[in-house]
């Protein structure tokens, strides 16, 4: 059952009602983990609270949708929307970052489907990786870019280091999840992100192998930039369901390739969420990198 919460008057909060979870909760219209991913993470649960959220970016991908997972409070927000409307290229991730730390997320989780760079990276692999390289062209990627808000705040101009772009607190407690399944995770690699919504041809297949990197995908960045820069844990969990383009020799991927191995594997991914969900620190107990990027920067804006 889904219950609603009324829209925020103001950018950034939220403005919450109903109940979700079981019985004890602390705050129903708040949560400390996030998980980006679509609707079939968070169907199956008994009682969700939907949540619009305003924020100075406009608006997020769809509503938060809060419930309780293994006594954690989770944040679901499904990237594409809930009818997967929104192309690669055109979701707002600033909105979307920004509306879930305004409900109290800071630790997030971020699946996606991926095409493998390499022959042992078939369909159903699962890689964890530590790298990012961003190759996409017209994203807006960072909070940080001199722009006044509708506040009349200005953002400053702040420089975050992403040279370890994903959380390693998170990454070992979803890898050690992913093995609690029987699912034997590729430990690191780099993750390419496209601008999509087009698939790579194989000349820029085999120029993604030729430079090392382990999977291709449209969604990655500046999701991790952006992360670090509202000091947010960030760790993505790609699933394989392709050989990319320069990485075989038939036709080359196609989308309903893609949709069918993520079918096929989207409930051992929730599974293993849901375990990352219960294993992730307390935030009192986050003691990483992500915790403290902005390294006493003064952001030029309220954090939400």
């Amino acid at each position: 059952m889904v219950n609603k919460a009324n829209v925020a008057g103001s950018a950034g909060s939220v403005d919450s009602a109903g109940s979700a979870g079981s019985a004890g909760s602390a705050d129903k219209g708040s949560a400390g983990i996030g998980v980006i991913g679509g609707s079939g993470f968070y169907s199956f649960l008994d009682e969700v609270t939907e949540v619009q959220v305003d924020t100075p970016y406009g608006p997020p991908s769809d509503s938060l949708f809060l419930g309780e997972v293994a006594g954690r409070r989770v944040a679901f927000l499904p990237r594409h929307g809930r009818g997967h409307h929104l192309p690669p290229h055109r979701i707002n991730y600033r909105a979307n970052l920004w509306a879930l730390r305004s409900v109290g997320v800071r630790q997030v989780l971020a699946p996606c489907a991926v095409g493998g760079l390499r022959p042992e990276y078939g369909p159903g692999t699962l890689l964890v990786p530590d790298q990012l390289v961003d190759r996409t062209k017209s994203r807006a990627n960072s909070y940080f870019d001199g722009l006044p808000l509708p506040d009349g705040s200005v953002p400053n101009v702040v420089h975050v280091s992403l040279a370890d772009p994903y959380c390693p607190a998170g990454r070992a407690v979803a890898l050690k999840a992913a093995r609690g399944r029987d699912w034997e995770p590729v430990d690191g690699g780099t993750l390419v992100v496209v601008e999509g919504p087009r698939f790579s041809t194989r000349a820029e297949s085999l120029w993604h192998q030729a430079q090392g990197w382990s999977v291709v995908g449209m969604t990655g960045h500046p999701e991790a930039a952006l992360a670090r820069e509202l000091e947010l844990c960030y760790t993505s969990l790609t699933l394989v369901t392709d050989l990319d383009a320069g990485a075989e020799t038939g036709e080359g991927v196609s989308h309903d390739e893609v949709l069918r191995v993520f079918a096929a594997n989207v409930d051992r991914m929730r599974g293993v969420l849901f375990d990352a969900v219960a294993g992730l620190p307390a935030e009192q107990e986050r003691d990483c990198l992500c915790a403290g990027a902005l390294g006493g920067m003064d952001p030029g804006f309220a954090l939400p």
